[in-house]
């Protein structure tokens, strides 16, 4: 019964968040990763204006090195839905020199779809970005409001926030701003992973146990391809078994070892596991501050 209070409550608060946004925004969009957070998210929105279609297009900022199994569910889902799905290409600013692309051991195309987003957000006029951010995951994120402002420039200043008191959402913004909005803020991977469980929600496959080619390197498991993924020559290929707790980019997003085949062990294992879902992300480790600075620059 307690867990299905708090489901409930972390469920009303998201939809409500959904249709305030509707009320207060022009043009928000849902961004879209393919990931589970942002599959709640858009089960979310079917519930807050059932029985009228979403009323939010999809946002994917692609990295150009993402899992197979998360694009092909991207486009099985829009397809379903009948959704609106704008896709803007890191390669394109790579391409055109806008951005840099990074080489060798630890090399990812994570911090780079920052300025691909604020190309999107610029190009469609977006004033709310509808995100899958959580507060549990880490410490950045954790200082963000349900709305939270960003500026002219799409910079985040976490000194500068807005109170939000008795739940009450101030969409309010100068020209220029854009708000990204968080409605599964207070929802722990837990929740997520509960939530998907309890209203049957399909997901990509690469977050069960299946068999992959991996390497090992400090301590972790990475996904062997080598057209994305650095690899070194002792660094050898084997095969395990293996899921996946988030799906990034693919040079930076470790598995786990894992017998999880179906939903129900999914949760069982997040329900016992000492390992926090960032800790499979490579690029959260290159400094302290890292999810911080990229944020305060105009990240998701």
């Amino acid at each position: 019964m307690k867990s299905t209070l708090k489901k409930n409550a972390l469920e009303n608060e998201a939809i409500y968040i959904m249709r305030e946004v509707q009320a207060q925004f022009e043009n928000p969009v849902i961004l879209f990763s393919g990931g589970k957070d942002s599959i709640t998210l858009v089960r979310l929105a079917q519930k807050a204006f059932y029985p009228a279609k979403i009323p939010f297009p999809l946002l994917h900022v692609d990295t150009g090195h993402n899992f197979p199994e998360t694009i092909e569910f991207r486009d099985r889902l829009v397809k379903e839905l009948d959704l609106t799905l704008h896709v803007h290409h890191v390669q394109d600013n790579i391409d055109a020199g806008r951005v840099k692309e990074e080489k060798g051991k630890y090399a990812s195309r994570n911090v780079l779809q920052t300025e691909t987003l604020l190309d999107a957000i610029e190009a469609h006029g977006f004033d709310a970005c509808i995100g899958g951010a959580r507060r549990d995951e880490e410490k950045a994120r954790a200082k963000e409001r349900m709305f939270s402002v960003r500026d002219d420039f799409g910079q985040w200043d976490e000194r500068n926030q807005r109170p939000e008191v008795f739940d009450m959402l101030n969409g309010k913004i100068d020209f220029g701003q854009n708000v990204r909005v968080f409605p599964i803020s207070n929802w722990t991977e837990l929740d997520v992973w509960s939530y998907i469980q309890q209203e049957k929600i399909d997901i990509p496959s690469i977050y069960f146990a299946h068999r992959r080619n991996v390497f090992l390197r400090d301590g972790l498991i990475w996904p062997a391809h080598d057209e994305f993924v650095y690899r070194e020559e002792d660094e050898n290929v084997i095969e395990k078994t293996v899921r996946f707790r988030t799906v990034g980019d693919m040079s930076c997003t470790a598995a786990v070892e894992s017998d999880a085949f179906n939903i129900e062990n999914v949760v069982e294992e997040i329900r016992q596991s000492s390992l926090s879902e960032r800790g499979a992300r490579i690029d959260d480790k290159r400094s302290e501050a890292a999810m911080e600075k990229r944020k305060q620059q105009g990240y998701f």
